[in-house]
C-alpha cells in the first residue's frame, strides 16, 4: 500500500511537470502565433470562440490563453465581448486532456510512446534551447512525461483502488455529491491544474477507486477550481482584467450548476455514446464525453445571454481612470445642431486641458512613485483624444457653415497638444530623481526654471478669456530662464563640477520641462480661439 501511495504522488508529479514543459514549449514555439490568432478573433464572437478553442488545444493551458486575452483587452486589441468568446473557447479546449487520457491512457503501451519522446525531446531542448526546435523539443519531452505520469497513475490506482474504494461516500445523496465536487475543487487549487485533476479522476475511476457518479462530480468541481488562477491574477488588476476574470468565473459556475442539475441525464448520454464508440463499457471515455458535454452545455446556456452579460460586466468594476476617460460633454444628440455640438466639443477640450496640465504639475511637484498614475493619465487623454476625433468627424458630416467648418481642424490640433503633454508628464517624472546638481549657480538656475514652469502651468490652466493665456511677459521670461539654465549647466559640465552623465540627465529634464510649457502654451492659444469662434491665428513662439 505504501509503495502504491508513493507511485500515486510520483505519477501526479510527472504529470504536472509534463504539462508545464509541454505548455511552455508549445507557447514558445508558437512565437507570435498566439497574437496573430487572437487578433483574428476580433471579427466575430464565433471566431473568438474558435480561436480560444484552437489555441487552448494547441498549448494545453486555458490559463495561458486567458492571461493573454486579459493583456489584449487591456491594450484595447480585443473588446470585452470578443474576450468572453475566447473564454468560452478556452474552457471548451480543456476537454482535450480528458480525451487524451481516455483514448491513449487505457488503450496504448504508454511507456513505448513516452520514453522515446522524453529522450529525443530532451536532447533537442539541451542542444538548442533558444530556437524553435529547442522549444518543440521541450514540448516533446513534456508530452512524454505527461504520458509517463498517466501510466504511473494508472498502475498506482490499479494497486490501491480496491483498498481505498470510495463507493460508500456516494450513498449520502446530495452530501456525498457535494463532497466530491469540493474534492475536485481542492485538488485543482492544490495542483493549480484542472488537467491534473482530470487525469487523477479518470484514472481513479477506471481503476475502480470511485464510482462514475463521484468522478463526474469531481470533474464539475475541477471546472470551478480552475478559476482560482484568474481570480488571483485579477486581484489589484485593471478593470478590464477583472471583467474577463469575472466572465471566466461566471461561465464555470453556471456550467457547474447546469451540469449538477442534469447530472443523471448527462451521464446516461455520455455512457451511451461511449458504448457506441467502444462497443463495451468504458468508464474513462464516458467521463471524457461527460466533460465535453458539460462544457458544451455551458456554452449553450451562456451564448444567448452574452450581450446582456457584457453590458452587465461593463457596468461593474469601474475605475477612476475609466470615469475620467469617458467624455462628459460629447452628446451625439447635439449633432443635429452643429453650433451646439461645437460648444460641447469646446467644453470637452477644456476638460482635457485641465486634466493634462494637472498631470504635468503632478510630475513637476510630486515625489517618486507616481509613474503608474501618470501612465494611467496618459491613457485617459489618449481615450479622450480618440473621442474628440470621432466627434469632430461627426460634426463635419452635419456642418453647413464655412465659419464653423474652419474652426474644426483646431479641435484636433488642441487634442494633439494635450496628448503630447500627457506623454511628456511620465518622462518628466522619470527624470526628476536624478535631475539635481550641487553646483550653486546651476542648482539655482534649475530651481528657478522649476518655479517659473510651475507658475506658467498654473497661468496656462486659468479660464479662457479675451487675452491669450499665459501672459506674454511670463512666457518670454521663462524662455530666458531656460537659456540661462542651459548655459549654467554647460559651464559646470565644462569645468568638471558636474559629471557628464548627470549633466545629460539635467539638460534632458530641462528640455522636457521646456517642451511641456511650450505645448501647453500652444494648446491654450488654439483652444482660446476655438472657444471664441475665431479661425485660428499664429501659434505662440
Amino acid at each position: 500500500m505504501g509503495s502504491g501511495l508513493f507511485n500515486l504522488i510520483g505519477g501526479i508529479g510527472l504529470f504536472l511537470l509534463g504539462m508545464r514543459l509541454m505548455t511552455d514549449g508549445l507557447t514558445a514555439s508558437a512565437g507570435g502565433g498566439l497574437r496573430t490568432i487572437l487578433a483574428g478573433a476580433t471579427r466575430s464572437r464565433v471566431r473568438a470562440l474558435g480561436s480560444g478553442l484552437l489555441i487552448t488545444t494547441g498549448v494545453q493551458s486555458s490559463s495561458a490563453v486567458i492571461f493573454a486575452t486579459i493583456g489584449f483587452v487591456n491594450a484595447g486589441l480585443l473588446s470585452l465581448g470578443q474576450a468572453i468568446g475566447i473564454v468560452y473557447g478556452a474552457n471548451l479546449g480543456t476537454t482535450l486532456t480528458s480525451w487524451l487520457v481516455a483514448l491513449a491512457g487505457f488503450n496504448l503501451n504508454l511507456r513505448v510512446l513516452a520514453l522515446p519522446a522524453i529522450g529525443v525531446g530532451a536532447i533537442a531542448w539541451a542542444l538548442s534551447r533558444s530556437s524553435r526546435w529547442g522549444a518543440l523539443g521541450q514540448a516533446a519531452a513534456g508530452f512524454g512525461l505527461f504520458f509517463l505520469g498517466i501510466d504511473v497513475l494508472r498502475d498506482a490506482f490499479a494497486g490501491i483502488g480496491p483498498e481505498f474504494a470510495l463507493h460508500e461516500q456516494m450513498q449520502g445523496g446530495l452530501l456525498g455529491m457535494a463532497t466530491f465536487v469540493l474534492s475536485g475543487m481542492v485538488v485543482t487549487l492544490l495542483t493549480q491544474s484542472s488537467s491534473a485533476t482530470l487525469a487523477i479522476t479518470l484514472t481513479a475511476a477506471a481503476g475502480g477507486m470511485m464510482p462514475i457518479e463521484a468522478a463526474a462530480a469531481m470533474i464539475v468541481g475541477a471546472n470551478v477550481g480552475t478559476t482560482s488562477t484568474a481570480v488571483l491574477a485579477a486581484i489589484g488588476a485593471t478593470s478590464p482584467a477583472r471583467r474577463v476574470a469575472a466572465a471566466h468565473v461566471t461561465f464555470n459556475v453556471v456550467t457547474a450548476s447546469a451540469a449538477l442539475a442534469l447530472l443523471p441525464a448527462l451521464l446516461w448520454l455520455a455512457q451511451t455514446l461511449a458504448g457506441l464508440l467502444m462497443h463495451q463499457p468504458h468508464v474513462a471515455l464516458a467521463l471524457a464525453i461527460f466533460h465535453t458535454l458539460t462544457k458544451l452545455l455551458g456554452v449553450g446556456v451562456m451564448w444567448p445571454l452574452t450581450p446582456r452579460f457584457v453590458t452587465f460586466l461593463e457596468r461593474r468594476f469601474s475605475s477612476a481612470e475609466e470615469d475620467q476617460a469617458r467624455p462628459r460633454h460629447l452628446d451625439t444628440n447635439l449633432l443635429v445642431t452643429p453650433a451646439l455640438a461645437m460648444d460641447a466639443l469646446g467644453m470637452e477640450l477644456r476638460r482635457m486641458e485641465v486634466l493634462a496640465l494637472e498631470y504635468c504639475r503632478s510630475a513637476l511637484e510630486a515625489p517618486r512613485g507616481r509613474g503608474s498614475q501618470l501612465e494611467a493619465g496618459r491613457r485617459v487623454i489618449e481615450s479622450l483624444q480618440a473621442a474628440v476625433g470621432e466627434y469632430t468627424a461627426s460634426i463635419h458630416a452635419q456642418i453647413r457653415d464655412p465659419a464653423l467648418e474652419a474652426r474644426l481642424p483646431h479641435s484636433l490640433r488642441v487634442a494633439q497638444y494635450h496628448m503630447n503633454l500627457a506623454e511628456l508628464a511620465p518622462e518628466l517624472a522619470r527624470l526628476r530623481p536624478q535631475a539635481h546638481v550641487e553646483v550653486e549657480e546651476a542648482a539655482a538656475s534649475l530651481q528657478q526654471l522649476r518655479d517659473t514652469a510651475a507658475r506658467l502651468l498654473v497661468e496656462t490652466g486659468t479660464s479662457p478669456g479675451v487675452t491669450a493665456r499665459p501672459p506674454a511677459e511670463l512666457t518670454t521670461a521663462f524662455e530666458q530662464i531656460y537659456q540661462d539654465f542651459k548655459a549654467a549647466v554647460l559651464r559646470a559640465g565644462s569645468t568638471g563640477d558636474i559629471a557628464p552623465r548627470r549633466m545629460m540627465v539635467v539638460l534632458e529634464y530641462g528640455s522636457v520641462l521646456h517642451r511641456i510649457c511650450g505645448q501647453g502654451a500652444k494648446a491654450a492659444h488654439y483652444l482660446d480661439r476655438f472657444l471664441m469662434g475665431e479661425d485660428g491665428g499664429p501659434s505662440p513662439d
